[in-house]
């Protein structure tokens, strides 16, 4: 996929809202070889997806082996709206609590006080730092099932009127 192309995408308004939004499940092999999908908070910051984490957290020896990720954004609502992102995860390690991570965790809904308390438990925390995660989109599709459907449902689409008019 072209990067105009993948920015066309992202750049849907459709594909903004999913963006806005405070969580995303990360898909990656963990070292044994096997599938993992986590949910995890993040940040969009226009040509970056940002997520953070302790760094001792058992994703990163396996990032490190294989940077590859997938990352779907939904919405729990019919018909659902998706974005699907693929990308390769950077890893840095950060003193610290990244901007990121309080931006991210901006919309949890907390009383003024409950903040304060949270953040100051989150800096209590993760004293040593954490981990941003950052992945730059090689590749995205949106699904809206409206103007954009699974591709496989595309085709069934196109073979239906292929019979319909033969």
């Amino acid at each position: 996929m072209q990067p105009n192309e993948i920015t066309e995408v992202l750049n849907r308004p459709i594909s903004q809202e999913l963006l806005a939004r405070d969580l995303t499940r990360l898909a990656y092999v963990a070292k044994d070889g096997t599938p993992r999908n986590v949910p995890i908070a993040f940040t969009w910051n226009g040509s970056e997806i940002v997520m953070c984490t302790t760094k001792n957290a058992p994703k990163l020896p396996a990032l490190r082996n294989n940077p590859t990720v997938a990352l779907t954004i939904d919405t729990e609502v019919h018909p659902p709206k998706i974005l699907l992102i693929r990308g390769r995860a950077e890893l840095d390690f950060v003193d610290g609590i990244p901007d990121e991570y309080l931006q991210a965790t901006s919309t949890y809904e907390m009383t003024p006080e409950q903040r304060v308390e949270w953040e100051a438990e989150v800096c209590s925390l993760y004293h040593d730092g954490m981990v941003r995660i950052v992945v730059t989109p090689t590749w995205a599709k949106l699904i809206d099932f409206e103007t954009t459907l699974p591709s496989a449902v595309e085709e069934l689409v196109r073979q239906r009127e292929e019979r319909q008019r033969g």
